[in-house]
């Protein structure tokens, strides 16, 4: 399942962030890497961005972007 799919008000941990370099490494300065638990808080009507909480603060990702993050 990958963070795009995960329902709003469920918390998920990361498995694995697919993409290349530049784009792995984007992903993982705003704190979301292997391991880390995020809170799915909402989805905006259209489904792009996804607002979620990690390590106590929020972000908000791009579907595209979600996409390329797999969660459990």
């Amino acid at each position: 399942m990958t963070l795009g799919d995960a329902k709003v008000g469920t918390t998920v941990v990361v498995t694995k962030i697919e993409g290349d370099s530049a784009f792995k490494r984007r992903i993982m300065d705003m704190g979301i890497t292997k391991g880390s638990e995020l809170f799915i808080r909402k989805v905006a009507p259209l489904g792009d961005p996804v607002e979620i909480t990690v390590r106590g603060y929020e972000l908000t990702v791009r579907k595209a972007d979600a996409q390329c993050v797999e969660v459990k």
